[in-house]
């Protein structure tokens, strides 16, 4: 069963950021899939399970950018 989990991401402005996003999110552990709305400002991700916001957070500040917590 995976868990989905959406998160707004502040200062994304063009499709490197979402590729910057994208690629960092996606190493932290248990994430499966990830998904950037870069109009809504949004990070969507699916985990097997849990996963720790400071994780997101991290690899979020890891590609330059700020994560503001959930949606």
């Amino acid at each position: 069963m995976s868990i989905a989990a959406t998160y707004s991401v502040k200062g994304m402005t063009c499709g490197h950021c979402v590729s910057s996003v994208k690629e960092e999110v996606s190493g932290v552990a248990g994430v499966t899939s990830v998904e950037v709305d870069l109009a809504g400002g949004l990070l969507t991700i699916e985990s097997e399970g849990p996963v720790d916001q400071a994780e997101i957070a991290a690899a979020v500040e890891e590609a330059g950018y700020e994560l503001a917590g959930r949606a």
